[in-house]
């Protein structure tokens, strides 16, 4: 690994700090919970996980926690990603990539709008409140 300068090592450190506080669960809204079980991160969800990052800060969003869990037990759809955000249903899509991880902050976010390509569990309707 390359040496880095003083000022690469200062962006790098407030970099990390602005994905750290994407984590903080404090005044945050909504919540994006990413399955990095073993089969999850093989499928590929530390690249998902990157993509929802870049993509929040790419649109200035800071009101979203972004977590990690275990296996949520549906290895066949991996990459899953649980959202819940207020006023909308909890909803758990499955083969997230990083181009999904995209549209998920685009149009469930910040739009309001499912993702309905790529659900795989949503409450039934009648529970919906």
């Amino acid at each position: 690994m390359a040496k880095m300068t003083l000022e690469e090592l200062r962006n790098l450190r407030e970099a990390k700090k602005k994905e750290m506080t994407q984590r903080d669960g404090n005044d945050k809204s909504a919540q994006i919970i990413i399955g990095m079980g073993t089969c999850g991160i093989a499928a590929g969800a530390k690249e998902a996980f990157d993509a929802f990052l870049d993509e929040l800060g790419n649109h200035n969003i800071n009101d979203t926690r972004i977590t990690q869990t275990g296996c949520m037990g549906l290895c066949f759809s991996e990459p899953t990603v649980e959202v819940d955000v207020p006023d909308m249903p909890r909803v758990i899509y499955g083969n997230v990539d990083a181009g999904v991880a995209r549209r998920i902050v685009r149009e469930h976010i910040i739009g309001k709008a499912l993702v309905s390509d790529h659900i795989f569990d949503k409450p039934a309707a009648d529970i919906i409140k």
